[in-house]
């Protein structure tokens, strides 16, 4: 299996704090949340590690260099980060994993380990993440499942009063899906130009081909998207 951690805008909700640091570089107590991310990964089993890395890169390369040697990076580098969201930058990711399985994160999420087994333990080709607790935001991307429990719908635009929870940013996805996932993004990227879109749009575009994506319940299990100066704080709370 290959995780790929998408790491490549600038934060600019986060600013000042970001507007010299790439936001997974961002300390939580006192680890960064990118730092977080690798040791729950690795934990979990997962060895290879492909990094998509734009704003900032060589700090991100620096950093894990120097503070996991004995692990395997590969680094890709999206240029036009400033223009483009994160489909595009996982499109990126393509050569290096596809054919493998995909363990797929954001890195601007702050999460207890136990969420990574839960995942690859999950009985399904493939997997995502979402939470239940909690209030569910108009802004956030939101699940709604079928009744065998697959996701139905996923997206902004899911009414959250229809919605039965959310997308933490963390998916899986089987060897077929990969390159099933693959394929969609090559042709809503490079055929239709949507470079600015959310990887979420074609995982829509996967499940209406027929490809199952289970959603797994994290439970009481804590995890935060960090977008802006409340989120990290919340996380300082929740984590420290």
């Amino acid at each position: 299996m290959h995780c790929v951690i998408l790491a490549a805008g600038t934060a600019s909700r986060l600013r000042p704090l970001t507007d010299t640091t790439p936001k997974c570089l961002l300390p939580i107590g006192d680890r960064t949340i990118l730092e977080r991310t690798i040791r729950a990964v690795f934990h979990a089993g997962v060895m290879n590690f492909v990094v998509v890395v734009g704003f900032q890169d060589w700090k991100i390369k620096n950093f894990l260099k120097r503070n996991f040697p004995s692990l395997d990076f590969t680094f890709v580098v999206n240029n036009e980060f400033q223009t483009t969201n994160n489909a595009f930058s996982l499109l990126l990711a393509r050569e290096e994993v596809e054919g493998h399985d995909l363990l797929l994160l954001d890195s601007d999420i702050v999460f207890d380990d136990e969420i990574v087994p839960l995942l690859l333990k999950a009985p399904s080709s493939s997997a995502l993440a979402m939470r239940t607790e909690g209030d569910i935001g108009e802004e956030e991307i939101k699940v709604r499942l079928n009744p065998g429990g697959d996701i139905a719908r996923i997206g902004k635009d899911v009414p959250a009063a229809t919605a039965q929870g959310e997308s933490i940013g963390i998916e899986r996805f089987s060897r077929a899906d990969t390159m099933e996932l693959f394929k969609v993004l090559e042709k809503r990227i490079r055929d239709e130009g949507r470079v600015n879109e959310f990887y979420e749009a074609s995982f829509q575009e996967m499940i209406e081909n027929g490809v199952h994506i289970r959603a797994v319940d994290v439970g009481e299990r804590r995890c935060i998207e960090v977008d802006t100066v409340e989120d990290l704080q919340k996380a300082e709370e929740l984590f420290v």
